[in-house]
Order: structure tokens, then C-alpha cells, then sequence
């Protein structure tokens, strides 16, 4: 069974400029086979057109939905790429353990902080009050009465 691989390409949208070629359907025609021909040279063959929604952004929240143009070529894959591509995979043998392994590190003892005495909380709670929400003394205001 023979299998391709595929390529899509946007149409051009715009004719090509060239000598002798003055209408804009030419101009258009032009740009279409010269895109075909390149490919081909390339040994892609074109299959198809096809003409599919894309939906894209417009503005911050809202979406629209653009409907693009694009050209569809195929080629055939080689058989040594094929064979490549659905050979199956060699099994990873498993790595061969020593027969002593090397012993682990005993875990680090983990220290125990002490539990701070209520004093203690206290008035590391206010530190950390007093940095986040320093006092401010009330403003007087110059309009006293007397």
C-alpha cells in the first residue's frame, strides 16, 4: 500500500506581476501556477482545495471566524521512510542491578525547634503588625476654636 505525506499551503490572495501578463485574472492565474509549480518541482503533486473556517481574536474578548483558502499537495512516502516510520520499536532492556548495591545514607536527624512560649508569639506578631501597618499619630488640624 503506498502512503503520502501531505503538505497545505494558504492560496495566494494576490496576482504575481509579469511581463505581458496585464489582467488581474492572469496576474491571479499566474501567481496559482507558479505556486503549483514550485511545489511540483519538489515532486509534490496537488490533490485539492479547500476553503475552512478559522476563528480568530477581534478585539480583547470577542472572536471572529475568517474563512481561509488553502491548497492541499501529497506525495509518496519512500519505502525505506515507510518501513521507518511503521517499524516497530525495539524493546529497552532493563539495566542489570549489581549484586551488592552501594548502601544509602542514613537520613539526616531532623531537629526540633522548640515551641515558642506565649511572650515570645506575642511579640513577634506585633513586629510583624508594626511592619506591615505603621502607626500613624492623628494630624491636628489648624482650625482650633477657642
Amino acid at each position: 500500500m503506498t502512503s503520502y505525506e501531505y503538505k497545505v499551503v494558504p492560496a495566494p490572495t494576490k496576482g504575481q506581476k509579469a511581463k505581458g501578463v496585464k489582467a488581474s485574472e492572469d496576474r491571479f492565474a499566474l501567481g496559482i501556477q507558479t505556486l503549483m509549480n514550485d511545489y511540483a518541482s519538489d515532486g509534490w503533486e496537488y490533490l485539492r482545495a479547500d476553503t475552512l473556517p478559522s476563528t480568530e481574536r477581534a478585539g480583547l474578548t470577542g472572536s471572529t471566524t475568517e474563512w481561509r483558502n488553502l491548497l492541499v499537495f501529497r506525495r509518496a512516502v519512500s519505502s525505506s521512510v515507510n518501513n521507518a516510520v511503521h517499524a516497530e520499536p525495539n524493546p529497552v532492556s532493563a539495566p542489570v542491578l549489581a549484586a551488592n548495591p552501594a548502601p544509602k545514607p542514613a537520613p539526616r536527624a531532623i531537629r526540633e525547634q522548640p515551641e515558642p512560649t506565649p511572650a515570645e508569639d506575642v511579640s513577634e506578631n506585633e513586629r510583624l503588625r508594626s511592619t506591615l501597618y505603621p502607626r500613624q499619630e492623628p494630624k491636628l488640624s489648624d482650625n482650633s476654636e477657642a
